[in-house]
């Protein structure tokens, strides 16, 4: 049986270094990024909220009863990037340098595109990732009175650029600008 979670006292089954961000027992840890170099680095997340065509006809013409769900969800994406470490335990803080958040309307849902820039010792994944996903609970808030089975889905990273690993683009992605 493993280590168990939670537990400092047990060894990782991982040899150390494989996972970095656990410590040679197996506790959590935050990754020591302090030999790293700065460089500049940018990433690109996404998702859809998928909505019935009437409320994406209400959301078109302005007429939610909340008001304005796309210059809502667009600032809970920014302000989301930019929070990302106080929701998700064990990233950095970063001096984020740049945030847009796109949300373009579909047939059938409305696309949320989020690219967060940085320059420094590591990527700015998590916060393209909170920032789409905040976006996308701030939109499914402000429909949320005309279509309760609203959905969120794929949320995913696209792409990626800079850093030690290198460039990332998701198979049916565009390379970010």
């Amino acid at each position: 049986m493993g280590p168990l979670r939670g537990d400092p006292g047990r060894r990782a089954a991982a040899p150390a270094g494989r996972l970095s961000h656990l410590d040679e027992r197996g506790g959590a840890r935050m990754v020591d990024v302090s030999a790293k170099s700065e460089s500049e680095r940018l990433a690109v997340a996404g998702c859809r909220v998928l909505l019935a065509p009437a409320t994406l006809e209400l959301l078109a013409g302005g007429g939610l009863p909340k008001g304005d769900a796309l210059a809502v969800a667009r600032i809970a994406g920014i302000m989301g990037a930019k929070r990302t470490p106080d929701l998700v335990p064990l990233c950095h803080p970063l001096p984020i340098t740049g945030v847009e958040v796109a949300l373009e309307l579909e047939p059938d849902a409305v696309a949320i595109t989020a690219t967060v820039r940085t320059t420094a010792r590591t990527g700015v994944e998590m916060e393209a990732l909170t920032a789409a996903a905040t976006a996308a609970l701030a939109l499914y808030d402000m429909v949320k009175g005309v279509q309760r089975d609203a959905r969120i889905d794929g949320l995913r990273l696209l792409a990626k650029r800079g850093g030690r690993s290198g460039d990332y683009v998701a198979p049916d992605a565009e390379p970010p600008a």
